[in-house]
């Protein structure tokens, strides 16, 4: 995803995470109240680092093969 200055944003938030993934906004909370996908809290916000979700989608998926 790209930022407003067109730079490659660090950080997602739950609805691009969820866009990213093609899942719902629902189920990227559920997985982040079961601590099963890496995310941070800031205040009440819940961020996800890009890189962090692309390993562990990589992780899921080599689980599987």
């Amino acid at each position: 995803m790209i930022g407003i200055d067109g730079m490659e944003k660090i950080t997602l938030n739950v609805k691009e995470v969820a866009q990213m993934l093609d899942l719902s906004e629902d189920f990227i909370y559920k997985l982040t109240r079961e601590k099963k996908i890496p995310h941070v809290r800031i205040g009440s916000r819940i961020l996800f680092k890009r890189h962090s979700i692309e390993e562990w989608l990589s992780q899921a998926e080599e689980q599987c093969i």
